[in-house]
C-alpha cells in the first residue's frame, strides 16, 4: 500500500471518542501510534493509513475489542481472524458473507445483519433494534470490516452502488466516500449496503498462507484499498461532476485543460489502472443512481441528463454498470419491493 494513502484526523478523533478517555490516556495512545497529539486541533490534518491502522491495533489490544467499544458486547481480539477463517472455507462469496454476517450478528448486540438477494441486486441490511441510530463512524467501521474482508475473499473490489444509513450526515464525509461510494444517503429508514448480486457467485480460493499475509497487514490493507484521493483519476472525476455530461471534453480537450499531451494523459491513467472512458462511465453511473432515488425524475429525463440518445441506450448502459435495470434498482432503493 502506498504511503500517500491517508486518513483524516477526523477519523482519528472518532476512533478515540468511545475507546479512550480524553487527556493523558489519549495522548499516550497517540504517541505510541506515531501521531502527534497537536494534530487533533488541525481540521485538515491527515495521517498515513498504516499509522491509522497502528492506532486501530493499539486500541483493540488496549480494550480487547476490535470494534472500538461501540457495541455493548466486545468484538474480542482475534475476531477478525476467526471471521476470515470461517468465511474463506465457503465456496462462494455469497456463502462467505452469510457465514461472516452470522458471526458478527452473534458477536455484536446492536448490529445483527442479513444478506438479501433480490433478482440482480443484493443488499446487506442491518436489522437494528428500534432505538436511536448509531453514529456514522460506527456504521462505517462495520462496513469497512464486512466490505474489506469481502474484497479480499473475492480478490477484487466489490463495487458498492449505494449505502444508506439511519443516522444523520456527519460533518465529515470525504474519506467515507473514497472508501465506499459517492452515493451515501443519510436519515434513511434502514441501514444497508447495495451491490450487484453477480458478486455473490464469485468463487473463494484463499489459502492459509494468504490469510496469514492478509492478517499481518490488517486493517491497513482494507482502509484505503483501491483508490487514492490525490490521483489523477480522482481529480478528473471531480471535474466531470461539475459539468453537464454533454459538455464533457474529449481526450484531446481534457489533456489541453490539464496542460499535458493526450498520450501522457492516457499513460498516466493507465498507470492508475484507469481509462478516460471508464471514468466517464463511472461518473454517469454515480449520477444515475442518485437520480434514480428521486421518483419525480423520469427515466427519459435521466437519459437526457446523462447525454444518451434515448432511454433504451440508458437502460443498456445501466445494466452494464450495475447488473440491474434502472426500474428494478429504483424499486429497491425506494422500498417498493417486499420489505424484510
Amino acid at each position: 500500500m502506498l504511503e500517500k494513502d491517508t486518513i483524516s484526523l477526523h477519523l482519528v478523533r472518532e476512533a478515540l471518542l468511545q475507546s479512550c478517555a480524553p487527556g493523558e490516556a489519549a495522548i499516550e495512545v497517540l504517541d505510541k501510534a506515531g501521531i502527534d497529539p497537536s494534530l487533533l486541533g488541525q481540521p485538515d490534518a491527515r495521517v498515513s493509513a498504516t499509522t491509522y491502522a497502528r492506532l486501530w491495533r493499539l486500541l483493540a489490544r488496549r480494550m480487547d475489542d476490535e470494534f472500538f467499544g461501540m457495541d455493548p458486547r466486545k468484538l474480542r481480539s482475534g475476531s477478525l481472524a476467526f471471521l476470515c477463517r470461517a468465511s474463506m472455507a465457503q465456496p462462494t462469496l455469497g456463502a462467505s458473507l452469510e457465514t461472516g454476517l452470522g458471526f458478527l450478528s452473534l458477536m455484536l448486540e446492536r448490529m445483527p445483519a442479513q444478506l438479501v438477494r433480490q433478482q440482480s441486486l443484493a443488499e446487506i441490511v442491518l436489522l437494528e433494534p428500534e432505538s436511536e441510530p448509531n453514529r456514522a463512524f460506527t456504521y462505517f467501521t462495520y462496513w469497512m470490516i464486512v466490505h474489506g474482508v469481502a474484497c479480499w475473499l473475492a480478490g477484487r473490489r466489490i463495487p458498492i452502488l449505494a449505502i444508506e444509513l439511519r443516522c444523520s450526515k456527519p460533518d465529515f464525509c470525504d474519506d467515507y466516500q473514497v472508501m465506499f461510494s459517492d452515493n451515501l444517503r443519510f436519515d434513511r429508514p434502514r441501514t444497508r449496503m447495495i451491490f450487484s448480486a453477480d458478486c455473490l457467485d464469485l468463487p473463494i480460493k484463499r489459502s492459509a498462507e494468504e490469510l496469514k499475509r492478509f492478517l499481518a497487514h490488517a486493517p491497513a490493507n482494507i482502509l484505503v484499498k483501491y483508490r487514492d484521493p490525490d490521483s489523477l483519476a480522482t481529480r478528473i472525476k471531480h471535474d466531470l461532476r461539475q459539468m453537464p455530461p454533454e459538455t464533457w471534453p474529449e481526450t484531446d480537450g481534457l489533456a489541453a485543460r490539464l496542460c499535458i499531451s493526450a498520450s501522457t494523459l492516457r499513460r498516466r491513467l493507465a498507470e492508475e489502472g484507469q481509462t478516460y472512458q471508464g471514468l466517464k462511465d463511472s461518473v454517469r453511473k454515480e449520477l444515475a443512481i442518485v437520480w434514480l432515488a428521486e421518483p419525480q425524475i423520469s427515466f427519459a429525463e435521466i437519459a437526457e441528463r446523462l447525454g444518451f440518445a434515448d432511454t433504451s441506450s440508458f437502460y443498456k448502459a445501466f445494466r452494464k454498470w450495475a447488473g440491474s435495470n434502472p426500474g428494478h434498482y429504483r424499486s429497491l432503493i425506494l422500498n417498493e419491493t417486499n420489505r424484510l
